[in-house]
């Protein structure tokens, strides 16, 4: 009989057992809030020409940041998006190949020719020619 009730007593959980959790919670939060607080009064600050310049990997700055990207490459990113999901659905199939049978294969056959015309429709629309 106290075996039955040392069980119940384990598996049932208050908020009581969660005390830790919460505190350790409010410990890292209080302090990563007071080091953000207190760290522009610890050191210098010292604003010289020197450190607001602009910083690239050791490379000084050539030309202005704002000058507008060709929309080429935003087309090969979406592009490689796109294509880089639809392959990620061969997996499934790749795994589960035999369970699925035949219908599984024309459905993936179905898949790919989608896949393949998509991709001639692309390259008919010229999207992925760099030169005017």
């Amino acid at each position: 009989m106290n075996l039955f009730l040392l069980q119940n007593a384990v598996a049932a959980s208050t908020a009581v057992d969660y005390l830790p959790i919460a505190l350790q919670i409010i410990c890292a939060a209080g302090f990563v809030g007071l080091t953000l607080g207190i760290s522009p009064f610890l050191g210098p600050n010292r604003k010289t020409a020197e450190k607001l310049e602009t910083f690239e990997s050791g490379i000084h700055a050539v030309g202005n940041a704002r000058q507008p990207v060709a929309i080429k490459y935003f087309l090969v990113a979406v592009l490689f998006v796109l294509f880089d999901v639809e392959v990620i659905f061969f997996y499934p199939y790749a795994v589960n190949f035999r369970e699925l049978g035949w219908n599984g294969f024309w459905a993936v056959l179905m898949f790919v020719g989608f896949f393949i015309s998509g991709f001639y429709y692309i390259l008919k629309k010229g999207a992925l020619q760099w030169e005017d």
